[in-house]
């Protein structure tokens, strides 16, 4: 059955309206129509088994038939802080992380990455990313789309580590521990940041800079 996102200010007692892009691809993509069914999911926790009432030029408004609260969501919230790559791979990256339940992907810019985004290029490559996190949701089911945060700098990234129970680097040269090791000493972490450089990895200063914060 076909799952579509809403925000709560759709929830009109036991009604829902559908509106914007999710109108057009549910009448002509999906050609859904009248008493067809459909899930609608609030991004939190429930999902919602609707049937369809009408179907409008700009919205379609559906009955809600049954509420399922679900619990598939991670008990840790896992944070990506990936480094620009080239090309689109930012793209097949956001889309299986968000198959494989991160909470969060933050963009981060390296001295090693190639791609260099101006602001304007900045903001729709965001908004490209967000609606790929959305629709990988959808396709996996889940009741959570991953936001896809604002890009940050190497200088700038140390004030998003506030919070974490643990902050990973992934940084190549390092031979003293593993990821499993590390993971496994933990004692019921709630949040984890992860930090991955770009294809050419990070320079040592920033690795000592990154570390030097921590």
């Amino acid at each position: 059955m076909a799952k579509f996102f809403i925000k709560s200010n759709q929830i009109q007692d036991n009604t829902i309206i559908i509106t914007g892009e999710d109108v057009n691809h549910i009448k002509n993509v999906l050609r859904k129509k009248q008493g067809d069914q459909i899930i609608a999911c609030d991004g939190i926790d429930t999902d919602y088994y609707c049937k369809i009432l009408s179907l409008e030029k700009e919205k379609i408004i559906l009955e809600v038939l049954e509420k399922n609260i679900l619990s598939a969501e991670p008990n840790v919230k896992i944070d990506i802080f990936q480094g620009l790559p080239k090309f689109d791979k930012m793209e097949l990256i956001i889309q299986k992380t968000t198959e494989l339940g991160v909470n969060k992907i933050i963009p981060l810019e390296t001295k090693r990455v190639v791609v260099k985004l101006d602001e304007k290029t900045k903001i729709k490559k965001i908004e490209r990313w967000q609606k790929i996190a959305q629709e990988a949701a959808k396709q996996c089911k889940r009741t959570h789309i991953p936001l896809i945060d604002n890009v940050v700098t190497i200088k700038n990234v140390i004030e998003k580590f506030e919070g974490y129970d643990i902050v990973l680097l992934a940084y190549e040269k390092e031979n003293n521990s593993s990821i499993k090791s590390i993971i496994r000493d933990l004692v019921e972490p709630s949040k984890i940041a992860v930090v991955i450089g770009p294809e050419g990895g990070f320079e040592e200063k920033e690795v000592n800079y990154l570390c030097g914060s921590l």
